[in-house]
């Protein structure tokens, strides 16, 4: 049986995705789910919610590691925050790769983050801190990922890419080579990125121009 102890903090569809990598790792032990009050006692998968965001000083000791497990689309903030709190409190934070991942020895993977099934991350990758990067998303050599950003399903980031902080990179979307993206930037799936983005905002097309803030 894995020895280390998981609490994961948010039981929607992403926990559902999380648990299967998890499990798939044989590295962990689900101690229980972390979701709203009101959602005390249901089950996400085969867990229980055992607390709310309050109980969380509760689950903190030597041994208990934590997950975020809430998803992240528009807006990084509720990660970012629940993140903070973890640091502040001196909390174990896991970080987990899925062992139908493929990644280079020579990558970095930062505190907290999560790579899903059948990624790629490529050599001389920097994943920042609490970031997902999402089922078959490929991360090729070089790139920088910042903290807290969401690589969404099956998107193509090419070498020498940097992504900054609070990003969003939809389902399905292609970041041509050598560019770089601003702190806080969404790009919708199936976009293509071809050109630095240096203005935050949501960006979609092929080429993806500027839509919206």
């Amino acid at each position: 049986m894995p020895e280390k102890k998981l609490v994961l903090i948010g039981g929607g569809g992403h926990c559902k995705s999380c648990i299967d990598v998890i499990e798939s790792t044989g590295e962990w032990q689900i101690s229980g789910i972390i979701d709203l009050p009101e959602l005390l006692g249901n089950r996400v998968l085969n867990y229980e919610v055992t607390g709310a965001d309050n109980d969380i000083d509760k689950w903190i000791n030597s041994d208990t590691y934590f997950l975020i497990t809430v998803g992240q689309i528009k807006s990084s903030a509720v990660r970012q925050r629940l993140f903070g709190y973890l640091k502040e409190k001196n909390a174990l934070i896991a970080t987990v790769i899925s062992a139908k991942a493929t990644v280079s020895k020579y990558a970095s993977i930062g505190e907290g983050s999560i790579i899903h099934h059948h990624c790629i991350v490529n050599a001389e990758a920097s994943i920042g801190v609490n970031c997902i990067i999402n089922t078959a998303a490929n991360i090729e050599h070089e790139v920088k990922v910042d903290d807290h950003t969401h690589v969404s399903t099956g998107a193509l980031i090419n070498g020498n890419v940097t992504i900054g902080k609070g990003c969003f990179i939809g389902s399905g979307s292609v970041l041509t080579h050598s560019i770089s993206i601003h702190d806080g930037t969404i790009i919708g799936a199936g976009s293509l990125a071809i050109k630095n983005i240096e203005v935050p905002g949501i960006y979609v097309g092929v080429p993806c121009k500027k839509r919206g803030k």
